[in-house]
């Protein structure tokens, strides 16, 4: 009896059940993140037919998820980012509910008519998707549990069924939607709570780089420092050499040249593309004002001193990540600092060069002119720097 429960085709070891277990996971969250995420709901890549359909029949088999309903729950995610609309906010609902109920929260908004019509546009609806993969979602895991069984006994099949089950609910669906909006670094100044859970993107095929994802959503790149590792991509790439894939989006690198004696076209136009770099490097010239005015106010005024550095974390924050009460305080902290209260309002002005969809090129370019002009008559060092910098943006 104990020998038909623990053997299979493949009599082994604990150990190697367990081997086997992150293996197929491993291949199940490649898949989420190659063909769900990338490929499907973000377009940053072109599959081969034969790629396509093997990640759609594996998440068949171990998830039962729906490629549509996957796809449209997650771009919702992006249009309604940390809104009462997102369908799992950690911001919205909380880190511990989404963290360990994430899963419920996917499936509670993908019932939802509405968002799969207006979100779920451009994904398969072939007859197999209709006839099988929709239709009969269970029956893909229930094949792949006979499978585990059968193949490595019915205990320690039985146990890598539930690991594969739990897998994605729980590292998907709960940490990155979870974690990936709650604790981490962040690149870049997404208006939004995104977060890099780690630099080395392994364990989740890439999307513990989720503050990076979150700034170029259309990249099917998501690591974007020299020190970071999106295996991902690693897999994409062999898919690329191999004839399975295309990469049609990767996110911007920034090319500096030297210093235009005046804006141009090309400059407005470089600065848009690369413009969380270029808030980036706003960061740091606000970071180093800040300096200089907090030694100053600490020996000419101790007490606008405390309130400046009261309110130090939230001043490279875009302002719209900030509640009213927090904004308030650093409108009252800004107040003893010409310097930074200047840095801060130009950087508002800065950032509504690209979110003006409506202007002409030429305006543009006089609106920046304009900016770079003042920046560099203020008188402080760190915004002029940066103004000649921006200059460079080639």
């Amino acid at each position: 009896m104990q020998s038909v429960l623990f053997s299979g085709v493949f009599d082994l070891p604990w150990w190697g059940a367990v081997l086997v277990a992150l293996a197929l996971t491993h291949v199940t969250i490649a898949s989420v993140t190659i063909f769900l995420h990338r490929h499907q709901a973000h377009r940053a890549l072109e599959l081969h037919p034969v790629a396509s359909h093997f990640f759609r029949f594996w998440l068949w088999l171990t998830t039962g998820m729906v490629t549509k309903e996957w796809a449209a729950v997650h771009r919702k995610h992006h249009a309604k980012c940390d809104t009462p609309e997102d369908p799992h906010s950690p911001q919205v609902f909380g880190l511990s509910r989404v963290l360990w109920g994430g899963v419920f929260l996917y499936i509670r908004e993908s019932n939802v008519a509405q968002t799969i019509a207006r979100y779920g546009h451009g994904t398969p609806d072939d007859w197999i998707e209709r006839k099988l993969y929709s239709r009969h979602k269970i029956l893909g895991i229930v094949l792949m549990g006979v499978l585990d069984m059968a193949l490595f006994g019915v205990v320690p099949g039985g146990l890598i069924l539930l690991t594969q089950i739990a897998w994605i609910p729980f590292w998907a669906a709960g940490v990155v939607n979870g974690i990936g909006h709650y604790w981490g670094y962040r690149n870049w100044q997404a208006p939004d709570s995104s977060t890099n859970i780690s630099p080395i993107g392994i364990l989740i095929g890439g999307e513990e780089l989720h503050n990076n994802h979150h700034a170029f959503p259309s990249s099917a790149k998501l690591s974007n420092k020299w020190y970071e590792f999106d295996v991902g991509w690693l897999y994409i790439r062999v898919l690329q050499a191999l004839g399975l894939a295309t990469v049609k989006h990767v996110a911007p690198t920034a090319r500096l040249a030297a210093p235009k004696p005046t804006v141009d076209l090309d400059t407005v136009q470089a600065v848009i593309r690369c413009h969380y770099d270029v808030l980036s490097s706003y960061g740091h010239s606000l970071k180093q004002a800040y300096a200089e005015e907090f030694g100053r106010l600490r020996r000419l005024s101790p007490r606008e001193a405390r309130s400046l550095q009261a309110v130090k974390r939230w001043l490279p924050r875009d302002e719209r990540m900030l509640d009213e009460s927090r904004r308030a305080r650093v409108a009252t902290a800004l107040r003893g600092s010409h310097a930074l209260a200047t840095m801060y309002s130009m950087r508002r002005e800065l950032t509504a060069l690209w979110s003006r969809s409506a202007a002409t090129g030429e305006q543009l370019v006089k609106q920046l002119q304009d900016w770079c002009h003042r920046a560099e008559a203020s008188g402080i060092a760190p915004l002029a720097e940066f103004s000649r910098r921006l200059r460079s943006y080639a």
